[in-house]
């Protein structure tokens, strides 16, 4: 017999592996992949990213410690980054950006919203957070040149909302 508490752990465990599929056969530019998918999972992992995340609110602000406070709250972590690869476009007049950066990072916004429509479907709580994917560059968890972090939970209430800003002190 499974315990409930198992059962919601084993559950997102396995969104997160959806999550991974779903954003490593996201529509790209041209077919060029340039994602980069990992789950994070162990208390350790989470703790050890929470860590930094918190190191970074020194340098970056408050916001990180609110954050590392739902990773630490959270069941697992879905890491999704993309490099800036060359795509072969020409930078068309006006655009701040060059073409192949543009379309890299076209291709992990297409990515990140596969990912958390499988979240969603399948009703595991998660929130896209730029502030998890720059601890997890920092700690070297993943290549890429823009990561984001996805946090996964299944609480009674979602634990991604809600949340004091700025943080008690």
């Amino acid at each position: 017999m499974l315990e409930e508490s198992q059962c919601l752990v084993d559950g997102v465990l396995t969104v997160a592996k959806l999550m991974a599929i779903a954003a490593k056969t996201a529509p790209k530019a041209r077919g060029i992949d340039n994602i980069a998918v990992k789950v994070l999972h162990s208390s350790d992992e989470l703790e050890v990213l929470a860590r930094k995340m918190e190191e970074l609110a020194q340098e970056f602000g408050e916001f990180f410690l609110r954050d590392a406070q739902n990773v630490r709250k959270s069941s697992a972590v879905v890491l999704i980054g993309c490099k800036v690869v060359q795509i072969g476009l020409k930078k068309p007049k006006n655009w701040l950006l060059d073409a192949d950066t543009v379309c890299s990072l076209v291709n992990l916004g297409i990515a990140l919203g596969s990912s958390v429509k499988i979240a969603s479907t399948l009703n595991v709580d998660s929130r896209i957070m730029f502030t998890v994917g720059v601890a997890a560059q920092e700690l070297g968890l993943i290549e890429g040149d823009y990561v984001f972090g996805i946090p996964l939970s299944a609480t009674a209430k979602n634990i991604y909302f809600d949340r004091i800003w700025p943080p008690k002190k």
